[in-house]
């Protein structure tokens, strides 16, 4: 491990999850901090970090790697926070959804190399109890460096996130934003919007939308149950890719409506054939498994 002091900002599941993941490894020492007083408390109570410091700069001072666990909304402000105690040749990187706007807040303020990076991993559990350390074993993580990032510090961080189970992918920026919109931005704001559905039907349906939720409807509120703040964050700083993406989708969904309208039935089979398709690729690729139910035990 090139890196043998690493800070993480922000002790959520992310950070909870990467700091149990290099303790439990023996590469690093861990210093954590982060803005909540109380999750601080709880991190020491349970040896999440090597040390939990009380502010950021402490948490920084001594660090090779410096990761922000923090929304993508506050990047800007952290590294503010910051920026005065980083040693010189501290690699700045984070795990926000967002590439491009991190990049671009974090290069306002800091003159460090900064290779933003995206861990294509998580649950919609949050706080430090949240983590654990296998989240990132066989997942995806996104590197968009700049183009002027160094290629050792692009080789060091590659073997960071290797070292702690992830597969690593190069990408552009730009272009990271745009597939992330559709595969994550956009579910999660489907989710989000057919939940508050719902909840508006709810009195009309006699609570019987909450009551039968055994169907799809159980699979999107565990969606939708994510942190709120992380997600408007992430809408607003994707924007121009959520609201293209929204777009396309807005498009596809009037041309379905029209075929259950006018029931052209091989319309829809045709549909549904292709998506089942494209479920059972993502088994095939590992992003997840073949258990029946989703692996639900009841």
């Amino acid at each position: 491990m090139a890196f043998e002091n690493i800070a993480i900002i922000g002790l959520g599941l992310i950070g909870s999850s990467l700091s149990r993941a290099i303790i439990e490894g023996g590469f690093s020492t861990v210093c954590g901090y982060d803005a909540n007083p109380d999750v601080r408390k709880r991190a020491a109570e349970i040896s999440l970090c090597t040390n939990i410091t009380d502010n950021p700069a402490e948490a920084v001072q001594n660090a090779d790697l410096v990761i922000l666990c923090v929304p993508v909304g506050a990047m800007g402000s952290v590294a503010a926070e910051i920026v005065e105690y980083l040693p010189g040749h501290a690699i700045i990187s984070d795990v926000g959804s967002c590439k491009q706007s991190v990049y671009d807040a974090l290069r306002n303020v800091l003159p460090h190399t900064i290779i933003p990076a995206h861990p294509v991993a998580g649950t919609e559990e949050n706080g430090p109890d949240s983590g654990f350390a296998s989240l990132f074993t066989g997942r995806w993580c996104i590197l968009t460096p700049p183009d002027d990032a160094p290629i050792l510090a692009l080789e060091n961080l590659s073997q960071f996130w290797q070292a702690i189970g992830a597969n690593v992918e190069i990408m552009d920026a730009r272009h990271h934003d745009m597939v992330l919109a559709v595969t994550s931005h956009l579910p999660h704001l489907i989710a989000y919007t057919i939940v508050g559905t719902a909840n508006d039907l709810e009195a009309v349906t006699q609570s019987e939308v909450i009551k039968y939720s055994a169907g799809g409807f159980r699979d999107f509120t565990r969606i939708a149950a994510s942190d709120p703040v992380m997600w408007r964050d992430i809408f607003l700083s994707n924007k121009d890719a959520v609201l293209e993406m929204l777009q396309r989708f807005s498009e596809d969904l009037t041309a379905l409506q029209r075929a259950i309208r006018y029931e052209k039935g091989d319309e829809l089979e045709a549909l549904f054939s292709r998506t089942r398709e494209i479920r059972r690729s993502i088994v095939e690729q590992g992003q997840d498994d073949e258990a029946p139910n989703f692996g639900r035990k009841h």
